[in-house]
């Protein structure tokens, strides 16, 4: 074979091989795009059906809130649990026959959703609102109050003083660097208190709008230590105890229940409350999602009216609630 004929054929064998290796790089590239293709038309599918369980959670947490709005509003003249129909928790049930497609419960599109929550009465802590006066500073006789209930609780009695200090410091902020005005009990942390400290008293506090009285009978001893002055914390367990068998239904069977020698401020203790959190929990596959709400309930009878004051969703890991 000659010399031409072989360097001939070495560049026919390489077009050969650079159009095979062309061929390969095309069909990579047109596979790329395809699987790309596929990727975001699926990644639209579950886009487009998050968007529908989405839509559909909103309106099933707006059914939860009108029920308890309906709850509170129908228990408006009873003072206390357990008659008092918003003491029921709302246990999980299931949602997806009302949400399915035509078919219903069996449709292919239903989903299995569950629904719970619960009414809790947020008078029944001490209201931390009560700690600052309307000028901004430090109410001593509150401090003393919150003394007493960490005191109770297990806690550092020196926590009240920077646990006032803190709020003050956030709640008249002007400055940047100032701490962030704490809307729930959780974020007092944000303060830079002991955090044992609070994890201790944070069964018996809360943080609402405006300086509440604690309500005796949905109160534990500690906030109704903190809200009687003079009571001892037998004393105070001894009327719990009372109050959870047989409600008062007024300021003077509370009296009637104290010690001798002490006595009651209407401001601070009651039997009433007009402030009620409320929780709900829609979960669905491995999803957990919660709705928190402030109620205020103005009125009594069939002319109350239930003002939404605080509104909060959040996601949750799920066997959570909060």
């Amino acid at each position: 074979m000659s010399m031409g004929a072989t360097a001939a054929r070495r560049h026919a064998d390489a077009q050969r091989g650079a159009a095979l290796l062309l061929a390969m790089l095309i069909l990579t590239l047109v596979a790329s795009a395809a699987a790309a293709m596929v990727w975001t038309q699926q990644r639209a599918v579950e886009l487009q059906a998050a968007e529908r369980v989405r839509a559909q959670a909103g309106w099933i947490l707006i059914g939860a809130q009108d029920w308890a709005r309906l709850m509170l509003r129908s228990d408006a003249g009873r003072a206390f649990p357990p008659s008092a129909g918003w003491a029921r928790k709302l246990e999980e049930s299931r949602l997806s026959q009302f949400l399915g497609g035509e078919g219903g419960a069996g449709g292919d599109d239903a989903l299995d959703l569950f629904l719970s929550g619960e009414i809790d009465d947020a008078q029944s802590r001490y209201n931390l609102r009560r700690l600052i006066a309307d000028d901004g500073q430090p109410v001593p006789a509150e401090i003393a109050a919150l003394r007493r209930l960490c005191a109770a609780a297990g806690a550092d009695a020196a926590l009240a003083e920077r646990l006032a200090g803190g709020l003050v410091a956030a709640w008249n902020a002007h400055e940047s660097t100032a701490p962030l005005a704490p809307q729930h009990v959780e974020q007092l942390a944000w303060l830079g208190l002991d955090a044992q400290g609070l994890q201790a008293i944070t069964p018996y506090v809360t943080i609402l709008p405006a300086r509440t009285a604690l309500n005796a009978n949905t109160a534990a001893a500690p906030a109704l230590l903190a809200a009687i002055d003079g009571l001892e914390l037998p004393d105070a367990q001894r009327i719990v105890q009372t109050l959870q068998r047989e409600p008062a239904a007024s300021a003077a069977a509370l009296k009637g229940l104290l010690p001798s020698g002490v006595a009651v401020d209407e401001a601070r203790v009651g039997v009433h409350s007009s402030h009620f959190d409320v929780r709900a929990w829609l979960r669905w596959d491995d999803r957990l999602l919660e709705e928190r709400w402030l109620f205020e309930r103005r009125g009594v009878g069939a002319g109350a009216q239930v003002l939404l004051l605080r509104s909060e969703r959040r996601s949750l890991l799920p066997g959570t609630t909060g």
